[in-house]
Parts: C-alpha cells; sequence; structure tokens
C-alpha cells in the first residue's frame, strides 16, 4: 500500500493541510523533553540510539583514511556496544566506505543530488544519485529544492523526488527538507507530507550546514506527518533529526518523542535514526559510566 498520487493531486493534498498550532506543539515537545529515564531504561536507551546513529563525515577535507577510520568505528565503536546503523559520506567515498563495511551490516550512506545547496540541474542530481548506488550506496540523503517550495512550484519538487527515488533504485531515500530554511511549521508540514507522497522512505530535517537544524518541535511535527500518513495509505516512513544533536541527554528526549508518539513500530533504526558526528562520543562515555561508576579520560574517545 502506499500514496499514489500524481504531482497536482500531491500539491493539492499539500495546499489543503491544516495550519499547525505552534503553542500547542511547542508546549508538547516541552513536555516530552521534561520525561525523566530510570538507570536500567537508560542504558536500554543509550545502546538504542548508538544503534540508531548514521555516523557522518561531510567536510571537503575527507581522505580515504578518515573515512575508512570512521567506517572501523561504526562497525565497533567500543566493546560490546552495538553497530551504528550506518556511515553516511559524499558520492566521492562511497566506494571507500563500501568496502570498508563490507559484511558488517552497517550500510553506506550518501548526501547525493548536490548537497547541501541542491542547486545544480536534475540531471546532474540524478546522475549523481546513481553513480553512488553503483558505488556502493545502500541509501541516499537527498536534498529538496526549498527555493522552489518556497516559491510554491511544489509539483517541481514532488516530481524531483520521484525522479530521484527512481534513480536510487534498490536504495532507501531519505528526503532532507532543511527545516530551518523553511521557517515555519506550515511548511514543514507541507514539505513532509509532499516528501512522502512522493515516495520518500524517510524525511529528514535538516543537512547539518545551516544556522538552525533539528530541533524538538519540528521533528516531533515530521513524527506526527510519519504516523498520520500511516493512517491514511498503510505505508511506513522513517524520521532522521539531523545537525546539533551532540549529548545522550538530547539524544534520549528524540527517543522518548519516538515512544510517546509513535511508539514500538519506530523504535529500530529502520524507522529512526540520528543524523550526527559527535553524538556517539558522548554516548560511549556516558555508556561507559554507567557501566563503571566513573568517567574515563578525554582521550577514551577517537575524535573524528
Amino acid at each position: 500500500m502506499g500514496s499514489i498520487v500524481s504531482g497536482a493531486e500531491a500539491a493539492a493534498l499539500v495546499r489543503a493541510l491544516p495550519g499547525v498550532d505552534a503553542v500547542g506543539l511547542e508546549a508538547r515537545a516541552a513536555g516530552l523533553a521534561t520525561r525523566s529515564v530510570k538507570k536500567a531504561s537508560k542504558a536500554q536507551a543509550i545502546d538504542l540510539a548508538i544503534s540508531m546513529i548514521d555516523l557522518t563525515t561531510l567536510e571537503g577535507a575527507d581522505t580515504p583514511g578518515k573515512v575508512r577510520s570512521l567506517a572501523a568505528k561504526a562497525v565497533r565503536p567500543d566493546g560490546d556496544a552495538p553497530s551504528t546503523a550506518a556511515v553516511c559520506v559524499y558520492p566521492a567515498m562511497v566506494a571507500v566506505a563500501a568496502e570498508a563495511l563490507e559484511g558488517s551490516g552497517v550500510k553506506v550512506a550518501s548526501v547525493a543530488t548536490g548537497f547541501p545547496a541542491g542547486q545544480v540541474p536534475l540531471d546532474l542530481r540524478l546522475a549523481d544519485t546513481e553513480a553512488a548506488v553503483r558505488a556502493g550506496a545502500d541509501e541516499i540523503d537527498m536534498v529538496i529544492s526549498r527555493g522552489a517550495f518556497l516559491a510554491g512550484d511544489l509539483e517541481r519538487v514532488f516530481h524531483e523526488i520521484k525522479a530521484v527515488k527512481a534513480a536510487a533504485g534498490e536504495a532507501r531515500l531519505k528526503v532532507i527538507l532543511e527545516t530551518g530554511e523553511l521557517v515555519t511549521y506550515d511548511d514543514v508540514r507541507r514539505a513532509s507530507w509532499l516528501a512522502m507522497h512522493a515516495g520518500a522512505d524517510f524525511i529528514k530535517t535538516s543537512t547539518g550546514k545551516v544556522g538552525v537544524n533539528a530541533t524538538l518541535p519540528v521533528t516531533l511535527l515530521m513524527m506526527q506527518a510519519v504516523r498520520d500518513f500511516r493512517a491514511l495509505t498503510g505505508r511506513q516512513v522513517g524520521v532522521k533529526p539531523a545537525g546539533g544533536i551532540r549529548t545522550t541527554k538530547d539524544a534520549i528526549k528524540y527517543l522518548v518523542c519516538v515512544n510517546e508518539t509513535l511508539g514500538d513500530d519506530w523504535l529500530s533504526n529502520e524507522w529512526f535514526r540520528f543524523g550526527a558526528s559527535s553524538l556517539l562520543n558522548d554516548l560511549l562515555m556516558q555508556r561507559q559510566k554507567l557501566t563503571t561508576g566513573h568517567y574515563s579520560g578525554p582521550d577514551y574517545v577517537t575524535v573524528d
């Protein structure tokens, strides 16, 4: 089952969505953020969060050696800690990551489609996607054309997402909304539904390359969208907050939000991810504290 609509139908459905109750949304997010987690549950939450991380390096100075090191850390973060969900790299580094992760179960994700701005012609974005998949990408993280969306050209955005989904083939497609540039909750809701109607397997908050990245209220709004989309269409879509989630405390707030809003069906790395680079280090430090009763020195975890 799923949403099978045309671009015009999707645009009409999205424009007809009701406005967001901003006060209610922020109050709900603030309330969930205050929930406490007991020690036994915290240990489980830390391991779950580790397993949900897309360990990410997206720098112009990325080298094969850095990617191999990151892949090794993703597979075996520390002792008996679980592996992360994926390693996320630029298309040029996909082959290196795929070789390093072969047989590990850790996925290779690639930010294709002219990341982070997406300001390149569609044919180049599709070629970027196809090349990443050929090189071994299991997942594609694409950026939408925010300018087209904000100008009201929803059909163009819909068709571009569908085209990238087709180019990705068997790879799962995460659609980055860049919510910090969409600004309003109403536009975040519209973009979420548009992406899902167009075939997104995940909706993702941010590139991590702008001033405002993932926030709990925005992610809660996107969780409500995937919940309601499944109720309407029968198709489940994942959620990935990315950018600015650096501490165990932050990660647990998001997991509480998943549990309370979406339930067990989304509490796995099949349907929820964290886009992060530094979060893993803090989770490992807190994990050791729970195990041994004390924090390790500053050189306990690698600096990525």
